[in-house]
């Protein structure tokens, strides 16, 4: 079985990640790295901060497939904030709960409806790497909406706040299956296991990679 780590600490992520690609990969993250720190991301884009991870990552891990994932929410009314500073939006060391309060606060100066909705969208970016290399770099978005109020428990960052074009649930009431289906991450990550699988350079990195195993 190939081994594939996932440049985050974020356990919410690693977990849709490995429910996505299903039973054939070994995920693990940088949770099985003590001590890792990882670059300040500086990149201006999600790609480039997804190339930057990706390959601080590979550098802990020489041999490894690595996949980093950077992600954000855009609300049109705000100039595409929070975008590439969705996980910081609120601060360096923000929570989750602290973006989605700074969001609703950022929000509620343009609108004082609180049952108005603002067209937006997530873009996530994902950057394979391996022994530093940038093997290949895909693409998802998933448009729709967002509320000052949330609705649902499922999901992290701001799910409870995002309900996807064509829904009337939030990424935070919707099944996460559903999620996995349709979300950004879903759609880049489809475009990478295509590119896994019909890619001469990548499943020879896929063979060493299981040979890592």
């Amino acid at each position: 079985m190939p081994q594939l780590l996932l440049a985050t600490a974020n356990a919410h992520k690693t977990q849709e990640v490995s429910a996505m690609l299903g039973t054939e990969w070994q995920v693990e993250d940088l949770r099985s790295i003590p001590g890792m720190v990882m670059p300040e991301e500086t990149g201006t884009t999600f790609e480039a901060n997804a190339i930057i991870k990706a390959q601080a990552a590979s550098a802990a891990r020489p041999g490894l497939l690595v996949l980093a994932d950077d992600s954000g929410l855009e609300v049109d009314i705000l100039n595409k904030e929070p975008g590439v500073r969705s996980a910081r939006f609120a601060g360096e060391n923000a929570t989750d709960e602290d973006n989605r309060r700074a969001l609703k606060e950022r929000l509620r100066r343009v609108s004082t409806n609180p049952g108005q909705i603002f067209p937006a969208r997530f873009r996530c970016c994902l950057a394979l790497v391996r022994d530093g290399e940038v093997l290949h770099v895909t693409h998802g978005i998933i448009e729709g909406r967002v509320s000052t109020i949330e609705r649902g428990r499922g999901g992290f960052g701001y799910d409870a706040m995002f309900t996807p074009e064509d829904y009337s649930q939030t990424f935070g009431e919707l099944p996460a299956e559903v999620k996995n289906q349709l979300s950004h991450r879903a759609h880049a990550l489809e475009s990478m296991q295509k590119w896994l699988q019909s890619s001469p350079e990548a499943l020879m990195a896929y063979a060493q990679s299981a040979l890592q195993g």
